[in-house]
């Protein structure tokens, strides 16, 4: 099961620059001006080989001084109800103020743990005054300066050690494929085609499905666990709430899942927030395949299909070798195509070749193309041989790998998808020592 780390607190304490360092990019928008994240920011985190989802539950917004409580109370519940750990975000130069205190008042009733990091202590004046943070109550409590970096790494080890080593959970045989998206893009109508019956509620109104729902789907000879994940709002008036709530929901179905099928909108096209999904698709090595729902309303000339196509792969590079299909849920065009592919993706993802095959395939592939000298020094790889992970990956075996530059991997992992059929399943290959 995932971990997941919710950042809470009030508008510019720092929560998103402690999200760019914790994620190690620079996703979310840093900006002076209180409430600049509005939409939630969400990424992966590794620490000491401990991997952990992490969510910017963003600035809460006032319009005015009981909605801004109330939004805060809301999104703190919904934190402590979904995230595994809550990393729980003040600042030192405005000491304890009367919302700290409402949202240190929850979280103390919660059974969740609690990480309190106090940021921008950044000098020796400013760290004597962090210690009034003590009289909160919370026994994991860390001094920190989220921009410059000094206490986070005492805080992620504080984080890595409420992760449990969990037993690797017996593989199943049935493949678990979940239904990602945007609102509204049709995920429950998807469902409720394959599974042949009104499962979910499926109303224009975005975001009517709260929680993942499982079904068992055993027809027409094929058998698998399908996912329905959230979506996204209910009433305008909860809205930022219950995105930040399905988001977690997501994704923890993203994590129990083989394959992804992505449903994108045929009017709308491929958006920012979907190649967000697709990213952390592609990170978790989950299989994928893309979905083109609402086909059936898109004026069509001849090339149509093919030019959308062209475009998608190209928003979708690097990893672009993924099946891609036109469909209609609601007219249940293509649908069981997609179960097909989706079920073939699943099965790439499990293949495993032999070592020999494999170094046929290096030395065909570097007699076409040999790595290029460094420096003078010739790159000789030796062998290569597929690693025991659940998803696939391969070690390559070089007298000097560090400097095995990114083009030459690409040209490798491109030579292994021709040969090999890896078409929607994410690849990693490393370079070692001989």
């Amino acid at each position: 099961m995932s971990f997941t780390v919710a950042i809470i607190g009030r508008p510019n304490v720092g929560k998103s620059t402690l999200y760019n360092r914790l994620v190690g990019e620079r996703d979310a928008i840093v900006d002076d001006m209180s409430g600049v994240t509005r939409d939630r920011q969400y990424g992966m985190s590794d620490w000491n080989g401990k991997a952990f989802n992490v969510i910017d539950t963003g600035g809460f917004v006032p319009r005015s001084n009981d909605v801004f409580e109330k939004a805060i109370r809301e999104q703190v519940q919904i934190a402590v109800e979904e995230a595994s750990l809550i990393i729980f975000m003040v600042d030192v130069t405005c000491g304890i103020t009367d919302l700290d205190d409402e949202v240190a008042n929850l979280l103390r009733r919660s059974n969740k743990p609690v990480v309190l990091a106090v940021n921008k202590v950044d000098n020796s004046q400013r760290l004597y005054l962090a210690s009034e943070f003590y009289s909160l109550g919370f026994e994991h409590t860390h001094f920190l300066s989220s921009i410059t970096g000094s206490g986070s790494g005492e805080l992620l080890d504080c984080v890595a050690s409420f992760i449990t080593e969990e037993e690797e959970e017996e593989a199943s045989t049935l493949p678990k494929i979940t239904i990602v998206g945007q609102p509204n893009v049709g995920k429950s109508s998807l469902l409720n085609a394959l599974v042949g019956k009104e499962r979910n509620i499926v109303t224009d109104i975005a975001g009517t499905t709260r929680d993942s729902i499982h079904t068992h789907y055993n027809k027409f000879g094929k058998e698998f666990l399908l996912i329905d994940t959230a979506g996204i709002r209910k009433k305008a008036k909860t809205m930022e709430n219950l995105e930040f709530y399905s988001v977690i929901r997501a994704f923890k179905a993203i994590d129990e899942a083989d394959v992804c099928l992505l449903l994108i909108d045929a009017k709308n096209g491929i958006e920012g927030q979907d190649l967000a999904i697709y990213r952390l698709i592609q990170k978790k090595h989950k299989g994928v395949v893309v979905l083109v729902n609402k086909w059936d309303i898109i004026e069509k000339e001849t090339n149509t299909a093919r030019d959308f196509e062209e475009r998608l792969r190209m928003k979708l590079a690097p990893f672009n070798d993924v099946p891609i299909l036109f469909i209609s849920a609601l007219e249940k065009t293509r649908v069981f195509k997609a179960i097909e592919t989706a079920i073939d993706v699943f099965e790439r993802r499990q293949s495993k070749i032999s070592t020999s095959k494999l170094n046929v395939f290096l030395e065909e592939a570097m007699e076409y193309q040999s790595p290029p000298s460094v420096r003078g020094k010739y790159i000789k790889i030796k062998y290569v041989t597929q690693l025991p992970t659940y998803y696939p990956s391969f070690a390559f075996f070089c007298n000097l790998p560090q400097y095995v530059k990114q083009p030459y991997q690409n040209y490798l992992e491109n030579r292994l998808r021709e040969q090999f059929d890896f078409t929607g399943v994410p690849i990693t290959l490393y370079f070692r020592k001989k």
